[in-house]
């Protein structure tokens, strides 16, 4: 991988921990600091074939697992997880060591966004997990669903219903401030409708998917017009390319700059 932008940033060919420096978090944070990832095709497409890993960017599973070694917890709305087959994050003693050494948890825990709790018990993200998830839900669902999943999950209730402000005040109540959302388009577009994205990690394929596929970005409508962004990063692997961007947001939540260690 090549780092592109900006300049005066890690020279010619990024090795492990200058990747991680180039995508930390804030040195300090004070809220949830919400970084989201999506890979699209070069006309815009967030899918081929109905799933994102019908898209192929270069490096993009390289960037994937480094951002998920990097955050507190990772997020998902149910439709993404049910689609997408989600299992936990996968681990080694060696991602396990590097997380110790930053102060993390050694695995962190996927977090899902459902408002009904309507989970297959015997999925993978269940059964296939070296810890439990976290099922963000209503105060309605959220006692058939401790019933019905027992010690397989941690079920929050964080109210009448799962608003993206309630989400994140539920995973920050338990220290997960850095926070990597993957998804769906539909939970892309209610945090980014709150106001509450600070950074969009996008990987290009360099691939046309043609008519049909949705944007990342669904949803309701940006009540004040485009967000403006700012280019924050641009890594190049072969032709594919790694943008990530910064909201007004996610610069106001930066002040000191990015943690040393890769976050």
């Amino acid at each position: 991988m090549r780092h592109v932008w900006p300049p005066g940033g890690p020279p010619g060919e990024l090795d492990r921990a200058a990747l991680a420096g180039v995508y930390a978090y804030p040195a300090r944070l004070d809220r949830p600091f919400v970084r989201v990832n999506f890979v699209a095709s070069a006309d815009g497409a967030v899918s081929a074939g109905g799933l994102s890993t019908g898209l192929s960017a270069p490096g993009d599973r390289q960037v994937f697992g480094l951002l998920r070694e990097l955050a507190d917890v990772v997020l998902a709305g149910s439709g993404t997880v049910r689609a997408e087959r989600y299992r936990g994050v996968r681990t080694s003693p060696e991602l396990r060591e590097r997380r110790r050494a930053r102060g993390r948890t050694e695995v962190p825990p996927v977090a899902v966004v459902t408002g009904t709790a309507d989970l297959e018990p015997d999925a993978r993200l269940f059964t296939d997990t070296a810890v439990p998830p976290l099922l963000l839900t209503t105060t309605g669902a959220a006692g058939r669903a401790r019933e019905r999943f027992g010690d397989t999950a941690e079920v929050l209730a964080v109210g009448e219903e799962v608003t993206p402000g309630a989400a994140l005040d539920a995973l920050a109540g338990r220290g997960l401030c850095r926070v990597l959302c993957e998804g769906g388009p539909a939970l892309f577009g209610s945090f980014a409708a709150a106001g509450l994205v600070d950074e969009l990690c996008l990987s290009v394929a360099p691939q046309l998917a043609g008519a049909g596929a949705d944007r990342i970005l669904g949803g309701p409508a940006l009540e004040d017009g485009p967000e403006p962004l700012r280019t924050a990063s641009v890594i190049a692997h072969d032709d594919g390319l790694m943008l990530r961007y910064r909201t007004t947001r996610g610069d106001r939540a930066d002040p000191d700059g990015a943690d040393p260690e890769g976050g």
